[in-house]
């Protein structure tokens, strides 16, 4: 199966930069997550997690 596979994307001319783009997406977004859980305010982290506690809004309906 895998040779059918690699047969065809050699016939493809750039293959070899789509797996360099997924890699900078991939790192990209894990730096950005990475830097956002690291400077979010305590506040809003504690907000975030009382959430599914909040149950005011589902008694309501």
């Amino acid at each position: 199966m895998l040779r059918f596979i690699k047969g065809n994307l050699e016939n493809i001319e750039g293959v070899e930069i789509y797996p360099i783009i997924s890699l900078l997406i991939f790192f990209v977004f894990f730096v950005a997550l990475f830097w956002w859980v690291f400077t979010a305010t305590k506040e809003h982290i504690k907000e975030v997690s009382n959430l599914p506690l909040d149950n005011q809004t589902d008694q309501e309906l």
